[in-house]
């Protein structure tokens, strides 16, 4: 990697680190919140707190993060990612500060509320300055992704060892608002160029469909530096909805479907995966040091652990197997594993550990395939508009994942909601085959 490449790439593994730390350790916050608040009172009157009403809470942080993707991305082209990125960082450390003075869950909700509007514009602005600003993007995606879910396991394991530690979550909550905070100082003092490899895409792929809109993707008024200023940028409603229908006009809208279902099966698992860890009796509460330890939550955060093999794995991959059957096996396995997972894993904890580990890899070998499938199946100049898109599927409708595995468990049971997961991870498996053919 060149000078600028790795400035690019260092500044989108803090970035994306902190975003999924934020993002992973709210799952083990609920519990806790469940239990302090039995009721929440609204304008109508006063409500009894349940799964289904808690899976609602934690919706209304994760379903900005995914819906403010797609302007999140316009931005990305229109203003250059970097800046947003910023933003992004200080959004969420100040989003977490509300979140530690907090009186109910009202005003939860509402500092996730805040916190999914900061995060929402971190991938599309990340990705799209990945793919145009760094010439060995297949090695970035990978360090990208590990860094990714190096906060996935880290933040999670810090928040669970914080409430053990100290007990009060909101002690611990305002802990974790100064890392993004720090990361954001840190992130202004970082240059760099962000369409450095804007013109080798287009020579090599001079001869695709892509051409034409690859040229948009450095304007001349970029200087190396300097925030991209995109000439394909979205600048009114018109070409909003041109650039739409081009994305929509062909292959594409097979991987938002896709990324859709793959959205769906991640946070209808992710959101009770600790409460259904609870209940295994491999996993009970274990008293030390005067305090209740709960290994749910450490094997939790194994899970998420293992997915950085995962996600690496994947990264590495996509320059070596067509994307399209990445995301066919991929997709397929996590709905192999879906079915196989209350029946193997009440077998004991050594079969438990094996279904987590294997979870755990699969459920992020997936998310280089559908980054770099956007990749392909988009031209430069909409790229940040495309990754909106992506991330409006994967965080945004993804977030209803929450709420319906809310309402499954208040209304059936686990099993219930692993079929229903295998349902999401087959049908996105079919779109993979489908593109597959195609190609």
């Amino acid at each position: 990697m060149n000078r600028n490449d790795r400035a690019i790439t260092g500044l989108v593994m803090v970035a994306h680190a902190m975003v999924h730390t934020y993002e992973l350790s709210l799952p083990l916050l609920l519990p806790v919140w469940q239990a302090e608040f039995s009721t929440v009172a609204l304008p109508t009157g006063t409500l009894a707190v349940t799964g289904f009403v808690m899976g609602v809470v934690l919706t209304m942080g994760y379903a900005p993060f995914g819906l403010g993707a797609l302007p999140g991305g316009v931005l990305a082209d229109a203003y250059g990612s970097r800046r947003l990125i910023l933003s992004c960082l200080v959004g969420m450390g100040v989003s977490f500060l509300l979140l530690a003075v907090s009186p109910g869950l009202v005003a939860i909700a509402f500092a996730l509320f805040v916190w999914g509007v900061a995060a929402s514009v971190y991938h599309p602005s990340g990705l799209a300055l990945i793919s145009k600003g760094v010439e060995e993007r297949g090695s970035a995606f990978a360090y990208h992704g590990v860094a990714g879910n190096l906060g996935i396991a880290l933040g999670p394991l810090a928040t669970a060892l914080l409430l053990f530690g100290l007990g009060d979550w909101r002690v611990v909550v305002g802990l974790l608002a100064l890392p993004a905070l720090v990361a954001a100082i840190a992130a202004a003092r970082i240059d760099v160029d962000e369409t450095a490899a804007v013109g080798s895409e287009t020579a090599t792929d001079g001869g695709t469909d892509d051409g034409d809109e690859s040229e948009n993707g450095a304007g001349e008024d970029d200087a190396p530096g300097g925030d991209a200023r995109a000439s394909g940028s979205v600048s009114s409603l018109g070409e909003f909805l041109a650039d739409s229908r081009l994305l929509f006009g062909g292959a594409f809208v097979l991987v938002f479907a896709a990324v859709m279902l793959s959205g769906l099966y991640y946070r209808g698992l992710l959101t009770f995966l600790p409460e259904i860890l609870g209940r295994f009796p491999s996993l009970a509460p274990v008293e030390f040091a005067g305090r209740t330890l709960e290994p749910e939550r450490y094997f939790y955060v194994g899970l998420l652990m293992v997915g950085v093999a995962g996600q690496y794995a994947g990264g590495r991959l996509t320059d070596r197997v067509p994307v399209e059957l990445g995301l066919l096996g991929g997709y397929g396995a996590l709905a192999v594993l879906a079915v196989l997972f209350l029946p193997v894993a009440t077998m004991g904890l050594v079969p438990l550990l094996v279904m987590g580990a294997l979870v755990g890899f699969f459920l992020f070998v997936v998310q280089p395939f559908y980054q770099a499938t956007v990749a392909e199946y988009t031209p430069a100049g909409a790229r940040g508009l495309s990754y909106g898109y992506t991330y409006l599927g994967v965080f945004g409708v993804g977030a209803l994942g929450g709420a319906v595995a809310g309402g499954v468990l208040t209304y059936a049971n686990d099993a219930a909601l692993f079929a229903v997961l295998a349902g999401f991870g087959a049908l996105a498996a079919l779109c993979g085959a489908v593109l597959y053919v195609r190609r």
